[in-house]
């Protein structure tokens, strides 16, 4: 923090964000923990120095990673969120009467703690009752869990910090293990603007396991380039093609996510087909 001012810097870009007031400043076990008002955007979280969420546009992400794989599912009755410890990605599955099981695996038990503290409005998502967390590394947890899931939504930070092991070849193949059959992924996939090679990697390695794999674009303007990506991976459809059925099934009144939104978000720019290959 230099003066009123926090910038996220990194791979040639920068984000920087007003800030009022100091809420926490931490170091857990696994990472820096920064949590401040802002001048015009509610609250604002950095793990490590990365931007995680603001209040002003934190429901695009939420909704669009909970959504987007949801409802390529339809009707999924156990999901497990890998991260997502400000609990705002909990917080949209629980507004699904479907689901009999939400398994949240998260590594750094403080994210929990402190969004409980700061962030309520997200964090209220581990009040639902299906809830339960478990506090250890995702990619270890679902090789206990073969068959098991519906849905398994990975709601990591970047590759770079606790989130690093989430993006390999292998870990997606014990997601597919951890898949009971018609089983759908979602995972969090960067921005083609700022880490190419990783977007390039990560949709390879879903590829290797899953018959249908697609890139989603989802805006949020508080995130370096304006945008972040979820890959959605599954052997049960397109991802992008909602079925009658599920889409008059589609929660009313959300910010962001609806059918139209869930079908665009899978268009690609030129440049994006070529570096994914579609």
């Amino acid at each position: 923090m230099a003066g009123k001012w926090v910038t996220e810097t990194g791979d040639g870009y920068g984000q920087t964000i007003e800030v009022t007031r100091t809420l926490c400043c931490t170091q857990s076990k696994f990472q820096k923990i920064e949590i401040f008002e802002t001048a015009r955007l509610g609250k604002l979280m950095l793990l490590d120095g990365i931007i995680q969420s603001t209040s002003a546009d934190e429901f695009a992400y939420q909704e669009m990673m909970a959504d987007l794989p949801y409802y390529t599912h339809g009707s999924p009755q156990r999901i497990l969120v890998i991260g997502g410890g400000d609990g705002g990605v909990l917080r949209e599955l629980a507004r699904h009467p479907e689901p009999e099981v939400l398994d949240i695996c998260e590594i750094d038990e403080e994210v929990i703690r402190l969004s409980r503290e700061f962030l309520p409005e997200m964090a209220c998502g581990f009040d639902d009752p299906r809830v339960t967390v478990h506090i250890e590394d995702g990619s270890e947890f679902i090789r206990r869990k073969p068959g098991y899931y519906d849905l398994v939504i990975v709601d990591s930070t970047d590759p770079g910090g606790p989130g690093a092991p989430l993006f390999g070849e292998a870990f997606y193949a014990d997601l597919k293990k951890a898949l009971r059959p018609g089983g759908v992924v979602g995972t969090q996939a960067e921005s083609p603007w700022l880490l190419p090679d990783v977007v390039r990697q990560l949709v390879s390695a879903a590829r290797k396991n899953f018959a249908f794999v697609d890139y989603a674009a989802i805006s949020v303007p508080t995130y370096p380039t304006g945008m972040i990506g979820c890959c959605v991976a599954t052997d049960r459809h397109e991802p992008a093609i909602l079925s009658p059925e599920t889409a008059e099934k589609i929660i009313p009144g959300l910010r962001y996510y609806n059918k139209e939104v869930h079908q665009a978000a899978f268009a690609k720019p030129g440049f994006v087909k070529e570096l994914l290959g579609f």
